[in-house]
């Protein structure tokens, strides 16, 4: 048997996740993921894969954020018909994520039709709601730890990656007449130290593995988290005023009622409310209580009700337009939480429109901000951002905190390595910028490892003849 890797995504860039392994005939892509971030980089959701969808037998997903999914309605439509495998909880986000992906991929088509911006006639999305529903039949979820059978002489096992609820570490074992070889994809890896996740879980053996290298040329200690929070808060307690949060809907939201809480029960800030405006975020956070295993999160029963500190009276759901519209006369002290993250989208941007102006209120920044995003355009101190086509004035206290990524850090990274009793035969580093993927090679090559940091298509011939 001869053994191949291509890499069709998340080579040299930390989006597009797609990792197509070859045994003599048979094909498993290894995630699904759709470009994002810049423009020719998106350009290639659109391009054919290099590869039929129809002779892919299955599909293994590392977890359910769209650079690791988002490409699977199209796979689908173009002709792929065979298993979808990955965690439970990965199933429930994988529904919540694909249906708010293809409603923003119709929505963005019709704006561009509407005004004209595509040099299409009739602008297309990349695909619909309908082209979502049809992945949800073909998935097969499973626990963690549970044996699967894909093929005749290949079977998977998922490992908690404590990066989101559900995500996963892949191992592959390969069973031929003579021996057994152990291919290990880390998916997106957690934190150690994390106030939510559990860490990632320990593999000791693999004969290939890829791994993620999103922080592979920095660290990001999350030491000054709390008292960052604490005197944020306290001050906007004091102006008796409002605090905006972007904030993305899974992992990052929740996080944040953590800390929030947190602090309240603590006496570290007085008890004010808390709201939380995304729909998205409202629905993944119920699938928190869903699977509380997969978290530190405690989750009681009571009278046939799922109980946790998001039933807090501090916590509020905003679940409706209206109650959403009510917080643009919102009087402090109060937090809202909305997504989108990076201000790019969402409710959000209505809570921007309203807060920014106000020289009391505060936007408080809980995550990386992409170059060119309007989150990091605010962060960096612009005197007015156009929201809605008008042009608002940034006059609001504007904080970031650090801390909070849900991604290991290059010390994490190189500490879940040790675990490892031999150096594998190949280690290949993906999921990175090109500096942050070569740099964190370089620390691994130090240990005597063999170590690749793969290209856009490009393709490797693991074992030959096995």
């Amino acid at each position: 048997m001869n053994v191949r890797l291509k890499f069709l995504g998340a080579a040299q860039s930390v989006t597009g996740s797609k990792y197509l392994l070859e045994l003599d005939k048979e094909k498993i892509l290894i995630d699904c993921g759709l470009f994002q971030g810049q423009k020719e980089l998106r350009l290639r959701n659109w391009q054919p894969l290099p590869i039929d969808p129809a002779s892919i037998h299955s599909v293994i997903i590392t977890h359910a954020h769209i650079d690791h999914i988002g490409y699977l309605p199209r796979l689908v439509k173009d002709g792929f018909r065979g298993k979808i495998i990955c965690t439970h909880a990965s199933e429930d986000l994988m529904k919540i994520m694909l249906r708010d992906a293809a409603k923003l991929q119709e929505e963005e088509a019709a704006f561009a039709y509407k005004h004209g911006y595509s040099k299409h006639s009739k602008p297309e999305p990349l695909f619909t709601e309908e082209d979502a529903e049809r992945v949800f039949p073909m998935v097969e979820s499973v626990r963690y730890q549970k044996e699967i059978k894909v093929l005749k002489n290949l079977t998977v096992k998922f490992f908690n990656a404590g990066h989101i609820l559900g995500s996963a570490i892949v191992e592959l074992t390969l069973k031929t007449k003579s021996e057994e070889k152990k291919l290990v994809f880390s998916g997106d890896l957690g934190r150690y130290q994390d106030e939510l996740m559990y860490p990632p879980e320990a593999i000791s053996k693999a004969d290939v593995l890829l791994i993620e290298s999103t922080y592979g040329d920095r660290l990001n200690p999350i030491d000054n988290v709390i008292t960052d929070l604490q005197q944020i808060i306290n001050e906007v307690v004091q102006r008796r005023s409002v605090m905006v949060v972007p904030a993305f809907a899974v992992g990052r939201t929740q996080l944040l009622i953590y800390y929030f809480y947190k602090l309240m029960e603590q006496k570290l800030i007085p008890s004010i409310p808390v709201f939380v405006d995304s729909p998205m975020a409202i629905d993944v956070t119920e699938l928190y209580e869903r699977h509380g295993y997969n978290h530190k999160i405690k989750v009681e029963h009571q009278d046939g009700q799922l109980i946790s500190i998001f039933d807090s009276k501090h916590i509020h759901f905003c679940d409706t337009r209206e109650k959403s519209k009510a917080l643009n006369d919102l009087k402090g002290p109060a937090i809202i939480v909305s997504a989108s993250g990076m201000a790019t989208g969402g409710r959000v941007l209505h809570h921007l429109f309203h807060r920014l102006r106000n020289e009391n209120d505060t936007v408080l920044f809980a995550g990386y901000q992409a170059e060119g995003s309007r989150g990091r355009r605010i962060q960096e101190g612009e005197p007015m951002v156009k929201i809605f086509g008008e042009e608002v004035p940034v006059k609001c206290h504007v904080k970031t905190i650090h801390g909070l990524s849900a991604h290991a850090d290059q010390s994490e990274l190189l500490q879940w390595l040790e675990n490892f009793k031999d150096s594998p035969k190949f280690t290949f580093i993906t999921h990175g910028e090109k500096t942050s993927a070569e740099t964190f090679a370089e620390k691994i090559k130090a240990k005597g490892w063999n170590v690749i940091v793969p290209e856009y298509l490009e393709s490797f011939e693991l074992f030959s003849g096995i």
